[in-house]
């Protein structure tokens, strides 16, 4: 697809930066550090897509990002109503995980694509059945991937994620952390005509 702007993949994921690639897009990559934060009081289902655009807005204020496409996107792991960050350590990374064992569990990614001021941003949402998982595998897991990027403690594509997802009711992609399908319908907009 030739767009009318270039595309700067803001995010440091090699996973987003690998989708997008594979999808055939050219991209540079620019991350900017932003805090991940959101209002309390915000529905859990909602976060992703907020973070997304609050990376985006990281952007917006230096003009020299004008006549380009800036896509963020953050993703969120949901048990229960409750929201599964990124693991600060082991005990935290081996708690989320025997959570998520033997269960299923909503990821949700966000996106947000930023074109010369204005703010798009969207959300899906997969389903994910974990077969149970042994505590010794947990922690195996844990120390051979140190999954502490990753929200929920762990990666599809590898160890756990692997062995261990029995189903997905969803796009694989967005457990991945970009869903790719949204994305490339969000910048078919930007097409040269």
């Amino acid at each position: 697809m030739n767009l009318n702007y270039p595309i700067i993949l803001g995010s440091k994921s090699p996973r987003r930066k690998e989708i997008l690639a594979k999808a055939g897009f050219e991209f540079t990559v620019e991350a900017k550090d932003t805090e991940e934060s959101y209002p309390a009081e915000m529905p859990h289902i909602e976060v992703a897509a907020f973070l997304a655009e609050k990376k985006a807005r990281a952007f917006a204020a230096d003009t020299n990002y004008n006549e380009h496409i800036i896509l963020t996107a953050d993703t969120t792991v949901l048990i229960d109503n409750e929201l599964l960050e990124k693991p600060k350590n082991d005990d935290e990374a081996f708690s989320m995980l025997s959570k998520l064992s033997g269960r299923a569990h909503q990821v949700v990614s966000g996106f947000c694509i930023l074109v010369n001021g204005n703010f798009e941003k969207y959300s899906d949402e997969t389903l994910v059945y974990f077969n149970p998982i042994e505590d010794q595998v947990i922690w195996d897991y844990i120390r051979n991937h140190k999954p502490f990027d990753k929200a929920g403690a762990y990666g599809i594509q590898e160890g756990i994620g692997l062995t261990h997802i029995e189903k997905l009711e969803g796009s694989y992609f967005t457990v991945m952390g970009l869903p790719i399908h949204k994305v490339y319908q969000a910048l078919s907009a930007f097409a040269k005509g």
